[in-house]
């Protein structure tokens, strides 16, 4: 029986289907005749039901689904100290079986989850016509019905880079049991060094300054080598990887990037500047946000007290400083316009751009950047900015003759600014004030907790080391399965859409069923062995995080080297499936707690991690799937109706237009509850039985689970005008899961019987 709640009238009705018509008897009266007219001894009458209960137990053992016999059957409970933790997520309160007017309008931000303001706001935009808010939204009570731990809250879901990163910090924790021998203890001792920040607090600036000795002074603190502007950028750019006036990375050409093939290129890209760049779509222009130079001139000023430079210098140095950044911010382009005018992945040789661009020794900075393989000029390289490379070549060579009598040597300034910003995370605590106070000028507010910095520095060194102890810790067996599963289902599901070019489903589908779905990539599967000799020349002191740092700039050098090399990559922090070559590579980072565990019910697994990466998936391969197939459109619309005409009353259904992006990821997250649900069938009929949370059947849970990860972590929640919870109820009408009927004496009108089907 539901709950009373003051607030809002929960009297289950019947559907008019169900309810008895005036003109036929009361079923229960018409049961109580035929008693009457069918009177047999005893004994007959328990040997004919014996009978008739061996014959149809007989027949359901023979045709019964498992799924359809146990899905709402009560589990034996999970007691692994995972499980623990993951039940201190959910509450059985929310129950679409027992309380399901209740639950298919459980807004996020109602018991304990993390409101959706994005959600909030569609939802406000629907509701701006109406002084009533809907009633179904209901208040859960605190501390009487299972939703409230001590705290008056449950816990939310982090999103997916904090629960990765958490991962990390426990694997990288001194008390750690699991230990892969000298590589590991590496890692967990410069992520050690890392949070000691008594030691660099002591170290100063002095660290900074000795490494501005040995590569020549500058001329801003009066002593200067004059050291050459090429040997200085090639330095910068192979020992510390500081990238001034571009930037260089690894990565495939969007023709490769799907084939079969793993050949990787050097990519040349236009640098990230330190302070917002204006667009002026009129001009097609950029231009530096003047808002914000004071503040990135007085920064400027603020370090140089700190390296210990006079205040009569600062002024002419930082203006040269500032001067040259927005001079050459202004041949930067935003993606869009990059896009438009096709500037991306310009082919070419490292002779060739040494013609269009001289003022850069090209084949000299990248031989160093990529030491110790083999650049030669005929190497092909890709260009994004092409525009931007002329610029800046001709803006160095213009300030070399301009300021080479001077003894300025704005251009050696600049490069160590630039050498600056790269090891402010391993100084002293005065650097990083500074930072992030231009940061909070600049609108960045959020707050970064030391220990996240700290994993994320250690990644970038140790990342092949530590996808593989994710590998070893979190994604199992297990792991692998889900995989199959939800792929396998996902095939099924596209396979069953309308298409609008029947060739055109053809190459897709075609490729689709090419690909193929796995965990790792070929780092991943590096012996012991293997990792201690990748990191047997790392020497660590941890007292010294300056020095540390330092080595981790050089493995990231190598890392990158070994990129170009092998076309192979480690997945470091990602959290979300790519394509490489014939693969989908799904980082071994998706799978971490909350969100997935070995010991966890299959239904907790599937719920969570499965609807995320079912979600996942249907973004990375059908971006664009609403021009592609019929289903998209007609299913959202259907959804989006139902869900109007609940929240609003009969003829709303049509009121409000609904964009084609959200009308695209309305059907992405009820395709990616149907496809997860199907992988979790797949699962259950392979094993027969699974464990569940106190007080939740497999389905409830698995619902549940859907509902409560995207409520708390969904990525495209700003897509979404309508509560995850209502996709659960178009889930329960089509698959006969949930009690019929799901409606309520308040609402206006029931569901139908089935709505929104395929």
């Amino acid at each position: 029986m539901m709950d009373e709640n003051p607030a809002v009238l929960q009297e289950m009705v019947t559907t008019p289907e169900q309810q008895p018509r005036s003109d036929e008897p009361n079923p229960v009266l018409c049961n109580k005749y035929k008693y009457r007219r069918l009177l047999l001894p005893p004994f007959a009458v328990s040997l004919f039901a014996t009978a008739l209960g061996l014959g149809i137990y007989s027949h359901l053992q023979k045709t019964a689904d498992p799924w359809k016999s146990k899905w709402k059957s009560a589990a034996p409970l999970c007691l692994s100290p995972a499980c623990i933790r993951a039940s201190e997520h959910f509450s059985v309160a929310m129950d679409p079986f027992s309380r399901p007017c209740d639950y298919f309008l459980f807004a996020c931000g109602a018991g304990g989850s993390s409101t959706n303001r994005d959600r909030q706001r569609v939802k406000g935009e629907v509701n701006k016509h109406s002084e009533v808010r809907t009633r179904g939204l209901i208040e859960m009570r605190r501390g009487t019905d299972g939703w409230s731990k001590s705290d008056g809250q449950l816990k939310t879901f982090p999103d997916r880079q904090t629960a990765l990163l958490t991962a990390i910090k426990e694997i990288l924790a001194p008390d750690e049991a699991v230990s892969m021998g000298a590589a590991e203890q590496k890692a967990k001792n410069f992520f050690k060094s890392c949070m000691n920040a008594e030691s660099r607090e002591k170290m100063g600036s002095e660290p900074f300054l000795t490494l501005l000795q040995q590569l020549g002074g500058w001329a801003v603190s009066g002593v200067w080598n004059q050291t050459d502007f090429n040997s200085t950028l090639a330095l910068l750019m192979g020992q510390y990887s500081t990238f001034p006036f571009f930037n260089v990375y690894v990565g495939p050409e969007p023709s490769e990037e799907q084939s079969a093939s793993n050949r990787h290129y050097i990519q040349i890209d236009e640098p990230h500047f330190q302070f917002p760049i204006e667009w002026n779509s009129k001009t097609q222009k950029a231009k530096a946000n003047t808002r914000y130079l004071r503040p990135f001139y007085s920064a400027c000023g603020q370090y140089l007290v700190l390296l210990g430079v006079p205040s009569d210098r600062t002024t002419q140095h930082c203006g040269l400083f500032v001067s040259l950044s927005t001079t050459l911010a202004v041949a930067t382009f935003p993606l869009p316009y990059r896009l438009s005018q096709k500037l991306l992945y310009r082919r070419t040789t490292i002779q060739e751009l040494q013609t269009l661009a001289p003022a850069v020794d090209w084949l000299a900075c990248l031989q160093a950047t990529f030491q110790p393989l083999l650049i030669s000029k005929s190497d092909i390289v890709l260009v994004h900015n092409l525009p931007y490379i002329i610029h800046m070549s001709k803006t160095i060579h213009l300030w070399q003759v301009q300021h080479e009598l001077m003894g300025t040597g704005p251009l050696n300034t600049y490069m160590i600014f630039s050498l600056l910003q790269t090891l402010i995370p391993a100084l002293d605590s005065r650097f990083f004030q500074i930072m992030r106070n231009y940061s909070i000028a600049t609108g960045d507010t959020q707050e970064m907790p030391h220990w996240w910095r700290c994993v994320q520095q250690t990644e970038r060194g140790f990342d092949t080391l530590l996808s593989h102890a994710i590998r070893e810790k979190h994604a199992q067996k297990e792991a692998e399965e889900l995989i199959q599963d939800v792929y396998s289902s996902l095939k099924k599901k596209l396979t069953d859409l309308s298409w609008r070019d029947e060739k055109e489903s053809d190459f897709i589908l075609n490729k689709i069923n090419s690909l193929n779905p796995r965990i790792s990539t070929n780092t991943n599967n590096l012996s012991y062995t293997e990792l201690n000799h990748l990191y047997e020349k790392v020497i660590l002191n941890e007292e010294d995080f300056f020095s540390n740092y330092l080595q981790i700039l050089l493995l990231e050098q190598k890392s990158r080297a070994r990129l170009l090399s092998l076309g192979t990559q480690t997945e470091g922090l990602s959290m979300t499936p790519f394509i490489s070559g014939n693969d989908i590579i799904v980082p071994v980072g998706m799978f971490v707690s909350p969100f997935f565990h070995s010991s966890y019910p299959r239904a907790l697994n599937y719920g969570t991690l499965g609807s995320l990466m079912a979600k996942d998936l249907l973004h990375l391969l059908l971006p664009d799937i609403y021009t592609k197939a019929k289903n998209p459109e007609t299913e959202s619309l259907c959804v989006w109706s139902h869900y109007l005409s609940v929240t609003k009353g009969p003829g709303w259904g049509d009121a409000f237009y609904l964009p084609s992006s959200k009308q695209q990821e309305v059907w992405v997250q009820y395709s990616a509850l149907q496809v997860a649900l199907d992988a979790y069938k797949m699962s259950f009929k392979r094993y027969l039985a699974d464990s569940s949370l106190p007080g939740f059947s497999y389905v409830h849970l698995f619902l549940s689970s859907f509902t409560k990860v995207t409520c708390d972590t969904d990525a495209y929640r700003e897509f979404m005008p309508l509560e995850p919870s209502f996709l659960v109820t178009v889930l329960c009408s089509n698959s006969g899961l949930c009690p019929k009927p799901l409606t309520c004496m308040n609402k206006p009108q029931s569901f139908p019987a089935e709505m929104c089907q395929s």
